[in-house]
């Protein structure tokens, strides 16, 4: 069956930074575009950044450009969210997902997702 594992997240001092891995199974992988969102308490998922199947292109959220870092390994079938210059408004859970057809920014349109992992960035 097809999973999506996150791993990596934790507590941090802001300005300090963490990645976080997905390991994915059950589906091929190298074909699926793949993205992070996040929801932080009380609020909404939100788009993070994405990546298209062969790591080509990526896309990112305007609240993270330039601190975080979206990357795939498709011989090892994983994707990564390197996270640097970590603020307090980072922390949420983060989840990672993916999609076979290029989905965009919206959650609704990825078909799997991880089940998350909590970030917490303290001031």
């Amino acid at each position: 069956q097809v999973q999506l594992v996150e791993s990596g997240g934790g507590l941090v001092l802001a300005g300090g930074s963490l990645r976080l891995s997905c390991a994915a199974s059950g589906f091929t992988f190298s074909i699926y575009t793949m993205a992070w969102f996040r929801q932080g308490p009380g609020k909404e998922r939100e788009f993070v950044a994405t990546i298209n199947w062969s790591g080509g292109s990526t896309h990112y959220a305007n609240s993270v450009k330039g601190r975080f870092t979206i990357s795939r390994d498709n011989a090892k079938n994983t994707v990564y969210l390197q996270m640097n210059s970590l603020k307090p408004e980072d922390t949420a859970v983060y989840y990672c997902a993916g999609d076979i057809s290029p989905p965009g920014l919206l959650p609704q349109n990825y078909a799997y997702w991880g089940q998350g992992t909590q970030v917490t960035v303290s001031s």
